[in-house]
């Protein structure tokens, strides 16, 4: 079922490239277009978690820590939300898709994938906070510009090392 799925998403992804065959590789399209999909995806999901599932509110855990009551403010709520769903799916995407022919094993891949991932969070997580709470940007539009910066250092790392040939 999920080779199916992938050489479906492979098949509708390449059916687009012929015009972009002499700028660019096979593998950086469906790189733009997977990450591309799925970064789509996770800033409408940090939208609507943002907006309509946490209606703006931070999250307050109902205990104290460090002498503070704990709180998760909503951005960085919606953030976690968004990642819970996007994180499983750029697995996939690159592991069946885009970087299928990485001599790498799977569990590799993944432990690989999870050290890239953890660095994004953090990077995220202080962009978002940066934006946000320094430059007084609106949560959404701060998501977008974070989304770009990590989005770059991904694409290098994930070539380069996660799912080296």
């Amino acid at each position: 079922m999920l080779a199916w799925v992938s050489q479906s998403i492979s098949a509708l992804i390449d059916f687009f490239y012929p015009p972009f065959k002499r700028y660019i590789p096979i593998q950086t399209f469906r790189y733009i277009a997977c990450g591309g999909g799925n970064t789509f995806l996770d800033i409408l999901i940090y939208f609507i978690s943002y907006n309509y599932i946490l209606d703006k509110q931070d999250i307050y855990l109902g205990f104290n820590a460090f002498g503070r009551e704990a709180v998760i403010s909503s951005p960085i709520m919606a953030f976690i939300i968004s990642f819970c769903i996007t994180f499983p799916l750029g697995f996939f995407l690159n592991r069946t898709v885009v970087f299928n022919d990485s001599v790498l094993r799977g569990r590799v891949q993944l432990f690989r994938y999870i050290l890239l991932v953890t660095a994004c969070i953090f990077l995220n997580y202080i962009f978002i906070k940066l934006f946000v709470e320094q430059f007084g940007i609106y949560p959404t539009v701060a998501k977008i510009f974070t989304t770009v910066i990590v989005v770059s250092f991904s694409y290098l790392t994930q070539r380069h090392f996660t799912f080296k040939k």
